[in-house]
């Protein structure tokens, strides 16, 4: 189930074509593209850490677009690499620790009234450490063979439910507005992981497992022509 339509994600795919195609013109290398994405990820995660949350809305929207970008520039270009494909997971994990440690320490310095922000720290740390898992749990599948990209919380779905809202509206009265995105992202990244693992356990119950040959003789020992 895939919260944002593929229609929509594929016009986003459409939207950034040119651009695409221009940089390929250029030869500028995909891995470039991800290294300047990510630096936008990491302001998006400074303009939350230091009250900017507007900021934090655009810039994440913003690095979303260039996470799509760096994939079409690879294939239109045909610069697809084993290397690159490694590079731009492990910057994506980057990006989301950074967001949500900005998220966190934003909430510990006040973003929040004092009583709540303990409670909003942790819900933090809770929606990192299952993004990180709805991840991992897709990267461990695939390297089984199987395919695991199932689940409510994606991470297309992730930046549009944080850096929508705040772009519009900030972190709303007293860090609500944010405060609540985090809780909604908590929940719904820890089923997105429940159900990753329960596709991946359904799968592989269902996957076609080679029979074991039944041996007619103690190994090492030829085996006895039937009918003698």
């Amino acid at each position: 189930m895939n919260v944002i339509p593929q229609p929509v994600k594929d016009g986003f795919v459409r939207l950034v074509g040119p651009i695409a195609r221009a940089l390929v013109r250029s030869g500028v290398k995909p891995n470039v593209v991800t290294t300047v994405g990510t630096l936008v990820v990491l302001g998006a995660a400074a303009a939350f850490w230091r009250g900017a949350p507007h900021w934090g809305g655009a810039l994440l929207l913003a690095s979303g677009l260039l996470d799509i970008l760096d994939g079409q520039v690879a294939r239109q270009g045909g610069l697809t690499t084993t290397f690159g494909a490694f590079y731009d997971s492990t910057l994506d994990r980057v990006g989301e620790s950074a967001i949500f440690g900005g998220i966190a320490l934003w909430f510990q310095h006040g973003g929040v009234p004092a009583e709540r922000a303990p409670l909003a720290v942790g819900l933090s740390i809770a929606a990192l450490v299952s993004s990180l898992l709805v991840s991992y749990t897709r990267a461990r599948a695939e390297g089984l063979g199987l395919e695991a990209k199932v689940g409510i919380a994606q991470r297309a779905e992730r930046f549009v439910l944080l850096g929508v809202p705040t772009l519009f509206f900030g972190a709303g009265r007293d860090g609500a507005l944010l405060f609540w995105i985090v809780v909604v992202l908590a929940v719904a990244t820890t089923i997105t992981v429940l159900q990753r693992v329960v596709h991946v356990a359904r799968v592989s119950a269902t996957a076609t497992r080679v029979p074991t040959p039944r041996r007619d003789t103690l190994p090492g020992r030829a085996p006895q022509r039937k009918g003698s």
